[in-house]
């Protein structure tokens, strides 16, 4: 996009950041007035539909000069919105509706030069999201179902969810789907998947339920066996580049193990066996569900090290809160960083780690909060996205 474009635009959501709520509560109002069937394909309770469009709108302006990272965002959203029936002509009608909230919240501010910029930055958006979902569609379903095989319980509020997928799921290690579940129609949720490929097929999650959180809740207190869920296509930047070859460090808090989980069996299948430190913290001894696991795989494993962390208690001789452990035993200059969990622990450990001199582009986790405020994660486990 061009410079005056990307200016233009980031002041103007700058402007009318702080009545983000509002404004995309008159879009949809304006989206559902112009086009009532559209409000069959959005949940009952729109908060948290209307945060992630803060959060979509967040990310595109922030790479609006950064062709690679805007093209490759916009293709994973539009094949995305596939699994929530949208269709090529419904674009035009959102472009016009969301530039008219816009323009209401932007009052004297708004003027021809800043339509217009807004008009084509759509317009752009629009098109690699059109043409993403097309091709997606000649090689893909626009979800997959899949049929819950096992279902244990950890702890009282945590379940590990084992799924197998009708059609073949395309994933790598440390990303995410989304599920939609029989009981809550339309409300998705984002969870990571705690396994690599294999040749089995199967998907697992760990997911702790958490007050308000519908879908979190049907998985962990309703879902039995034979149930079948929804799933979105993999989503996440949260992977390995196995050629770099670096030593990797991963900071996991509670159920944000899922992933890393994942990374750690990915590693173990290359057969590299790059040097991998493990951080797992939890706020009690409890809440490290998956530990005696991890520990028996390290003792297999002489390239894994694992350090378990809980607040306020010394385990093995280390203790304090994962960022303070993290603080003590963290890595040198050369290492590759994954962090997952909740996002004040993913925001501390990257705090620490640059401090010890890790590079920030080695530092990696999914978005934890954004100018508008925290994520809208009440269902989110794993990753901090």
């Amino acid at each position: 996009m061009a410079a005056p474009d990307a200016e233009l635009i980031r002041a103007n959501l700058d402007l009318v950041a702080p009545r983000a709520a509002d404004l995309t509560a008159h879009f949809y109002a304006l989206l559902f007035l112009r086009e009532p069937s559209l409000r069959d394909l959005f949940p009952p309770a729109m908060d948290t539909q209307r945060d992630r469009l803060v959060q979509a709108l967040i990310r595109i302006v922030g790479d609006l000069e950064n062709a690679d990272a805007l093209s490759g965002y916009l293709g994973r959203l539009g094949r995305d919105h596939r699994k929530f029936d949208v269709v090529t002509e419904h674009y035009a009608l959102v472009g016009e509706c969301l530039v008219a909230a816009i323009a209401r919240f932007s009052g004297d501010a708004w003027d021809q030069a800043t339509a217009d910029a807004w008009g084509r930055a759509y317009a752009a958006a629009a098109a690699l999201m059109i043409g993403a979902a097309e091709a997606d569609a000649m090689v893909n379903p626009p979800y997959w179902t899949a049929e819950i095989v096992a279902h244990e319980r950890p702890a009282d509020d945590i379940a590990v969810v084992t799924v197998r997928p009708e059609q073949h799921f395309p994933y790598r290690a440390g990303q995410y789907t989304t599920i939609e579940t029989p009981w809550w129609p339309r409300v998705w949720r984002a969870y990571s998947i705690a396994n690599a490929p294999d040749d089995s097929g199967l998907l697992t999650f760990h997911i702790r339920a958490v007050p308000a959180g519908w879908v979190s809740n049907a998985l962990v207190r309703k879902a039995q066996l034979g149930d079948r869920i929804k799933l979105g296509p993999a989503l996440g930047e949260m992977v390995v580049n196995h050629d770099a070859g670096h030593p990797v460090l991963c900071v996991a808090g509670g159920t944000g193990l899922a992933p890393l989980k994942a990374i750690v069996e990915e590693i173990a299948h290359t057969g590299l066996y790059r040097a991998v430190d493990l951080f797992y913290g939890a706020s009690e001894h409890s809440g490290l569900y998956g530990l005696d696991d991890l520990l028996r795989l390290s003792q297999r494993s002489p390239w894994l090290t694992i350090r378990p962390a809980v607040d306020d208690l010394a385990i093995a001789g280390i203790s304090g809160a994962v960022s303070d452990v993290l603080a003590a035993y963290g890595p040198r200059h050369d290492w590759d960083a994954y962090l997952s969990g909740p996002p004040e622990m993913v925001l501390d450990s990257a705090r620490v780690l640059r401090r010890l001199g890790l590079p920030p582009e080695q530092i990696h986790h999914d978005p934890v909060l954004t100018r508008f405020g925290p994520p809208p994660s009440a269902d989110r486990i794993g990753a901090a996205r």
